[in-house]
């Protein structure tokens, strides 16, 4: 117990809310998966597309599931979180490399003589989770400036 009366626990989520967050939180990988395994073939242009999408899907679950699955010495262990850090930032700058590359490509699979082609499907699921991720980063850095200069004087972030 502490000071005020109430337990560490007490403020700990359950177990059940918190698999039930890992679940959500694992939808957009599970996606990535299944989106690059179904068209693992089928973008010629940039074969590369659906690899980057299963392997980008592969890491997240296996992050959202690692201090789960009771491998808490892995998912806070420095050097694993550095490591961690340096492969995903270096897999995303690769993946938008293949993505951005070839926009807008071809999506017709007839036409191919001129231009190889990418699955629609595909080719617009990798480009859109790419982007929504920059427009996620945008966001949280405007809430972190916007937060940062409304916070009082006392409760001011650390230099």
């Amino acid at each position: 117990m502490t000071e005020s009366g109430t337990s560490e626990d007490a403020r700990r989520p359950s177990t059940a809310a918190v698999a039930c967050s890992k679940v959500i939180l694992s939808i957009l990988p599970v996606t990535q998966i299944t989106i690059g395994a179904l068209y693992q073939n089928d973008c010629p242009k940039q074969h590369y597309i659906p690899i980057y999408l299963e392997v980008m899907g592969g890491y997240k679950l296996l992050l959202i599931w690692l201090p789960f699955l009771r491998l808490n010495h892995l998912s806070s262990n420095t050097s694993f979180r550095g490591l961690t850090i340096a492969f995903l930032l270096c897999w995303f700058i690769t993946g938008n490399v293949w993505i951005y590359s070839i926009y807008e490509p071809n999506y017709n699979k007839t036409i191919t003589d001129l231009d190889p082609y990418c699955n629609k499907t595909l080719y617009l699921f990798a480009f859109w989770t790419t982007n929504m991720k920059y427009i996620l980063i945008g966001l949280l850095l405007c809430v972190c400036c916007c937060c940062k200069r409304h916070l009082p004087s006392d409760m001011a972030l650390p230099r």
